[in-house]
């Protein structure tokens, strides 16, 4: 298994990726710019270049993960100009890195139209506007929402039709989010193997790349996106091991985002995953 945590740019792309790589990670997460807010970063194209040759030589994935106000479903000329942008400049940082991909949440529609129709077409216009010029080999991945607000994007056929109505579906993958999964009903306890029979049955499983390995605070359909510790939610440490059994999942990267509470933070939650690992062979 190849397990890692989100990590701080702090000190640049490549910092991040020998961080990963001292504290025993085979793959790691970062946001390309502030997390905050919408903008276009002019990088270090040197340490990005850096970050890519860390990542080769010592067998680490990396990925990225766009700013939390990033919705595919956004309207207004202004604020839709300055996303399309925003997502394009993480492409662009994500390629710099050699990175797999670029998550992005699954849209929000939030408008006054009351078709939800029109918000999965503002989502797909959205993805075509950003893919259209793009040649790079990072691709955008779509997360599942936990289903708060208006419930988009909890279902794993609205993602691959999403995907399949693009007009350059070979540049988008999936982020699974296991939180997300769980607190919005599609995950159900002991029902693991139905779970991923459903992904192999809808194409989703040849497109996953990442998974987002992250316990719930909530139970399932509470519709709440608060992750804990693996092991330490609703869903704990059984479940994970039913899930993560399953051999057509054993070989996507696992990011941590949980809350690193453990003594020793994050490092020690890898090997605690790794333990579970154990129980699954």
């Amino acid at each position: 298994m190849r397990i890692g945590s989100h990590l701080s740019l702090q000190s640049g792309y490549a910092q991040a990726a020998i961080t990963a790589y001292k504290m025993g990670a085979g793959c790691f997460q970062y946001f390309p710019k502030n997390p905050r807010r919408l903008s276009i970063k002019d990088f270090s194209l040197q340490d990005a270049r850096r970050c890519r040759e860390i990542c080769e030589k010592n067998d680490l994935v990396s990925v990225a993960h766009t700013p939390y106000p990033t919705n595919l479903c956004v309207e207004g000329e202004e604020v839709y100009a300055t996303m399309l942008q925003s997502v394009k400049n993480d492409l662009d940082i994500a390629d710099a890195c050699g990175s797999l991909g670029v998550v992005v949440h699954f849209g929000q529609y939030k408008g006054a139209k009351k078709n939800p129709l029109y918000g999965y077409q503002l989502m797909i216009y959205s993805l075509n506007e950003i893919l259209r010029s793009y040649s790079g080999k990072a691709m955008i991945l779509l997360e599942n929402n936990a289903g708060q607000g208006n419930k988009m994007g909890i279902t794993i056929e609205e993602l691959v039709q999403v995907r399949s109505l693009c007009e350059k579906p070979e540049h988008i993958g999936f982020c699974l989010d296991t939180c997300h999964a769980f607190a919005s009903g599609m995950w159900e306890l002991n029902k693991e193997n139905e779970l991923v029979e459903r992904f192999i049955h809808s194409d989703y499983v040849p497109h996953l790349k990442v998974i987002h390995l992250n316990d719930s605070k909530y139970p399932a359909f509470s519709y709440r996106d608060r992750h804990a510790d693996i092991g330490r939610g609703m869903i704990g440490e059984e479940a994970f091991i039913r899930l993560l059994s399953r051999p057509e999942l054993v070989t996507i990267p696992l990011i941590l985002e949980t809350p690193g509470e453990r003594e020793g933070g994050h490092q020690a939650e890898i090997e605690f995953v790794r333990g579970l690992s154990k129980d699954i062979q």
